[in-house]
């Protein structure tokens, strides 16, 4: 397994719609285990393919270093789709790999309803909520194209705007390797 850079904000295909994954090869495997060892690394417990650089529907969760949470196996969503978002909201500080240093209280949903596929493509339902609901919908978002400081008021993203022309221009000291110029 190979740990990649990250991307990080500033990087168009962090922007970018992930395209669907409609077969699944032995490259697709080893990009897998690759975003495994690339998470862990940076000791992260979400990465979406498009912060590994791969414009792929695919995200990786593993919470089981989480307290309460030792018990879930780590686990890969392919073409993924939240149906079922909950009314009631909660408020938690969110990060991110691809936004280092960077921390906001960021309000979703507190329970959700997903369809995916696993690495053999067959199709699951899952019900989640808690800390592993955020989980999903912080690497959702990022298939989508969007970041979690996207969910901030106007004034906090104000307020960080220096921070993430930092980012941008790679003037910020990360734990784990990043790209090292933006990628357009």
């Amino acid at each position: 397994m190979s740990i990649i850079p990250i991307t990080v904000y500033g990087d168009r295909i962090l922007r970018e719609k992930a395209r669907p994954v409609t077969d699944i090869d032995s490259k697709l495997i080893k990009n897998i285990k690759d975003m495994f060892a690339t998470m862990r690394n940076a000791n992260g417990v979400g990465i979406a393919a498009n912060q590994a650089g791969i414009n792929k529907s695919i995200f990786i969760i593993d919470i089981s270093s989480m307290e309460g949470f030792e018990k879930l196996k780590p686990v890969v969503m392919i073409n993924p789709k939240i149906v079922l978002f909950s009314d009631e909201t909660v408020l938690m500080e969110e990060g991110c790999l691809s936004v280092p240093k960077l921390k906001a209280e960021i309000v979703r949903p507190e329970m959700i309803k997903i369809n995916y596929y696993n690495t053999d493509m067959k199709e699951f339902s899952l019900e989640a909520g808690d800390f592993f609901s955020r989980v999903i919908q912080h690497e959702y978002d990022h298939l989508q194209g969007k970041l979690f400081t996207d969910h901030l008021s106007d004034d906090l993203k104000k307020q960080i705007k220096k921070e993430l022309l930092l980012i941008k221009n790679r003037q910020i000291e990360a734990d784990y390797p990043v790209t090292d110029k933006v990628r357009k």
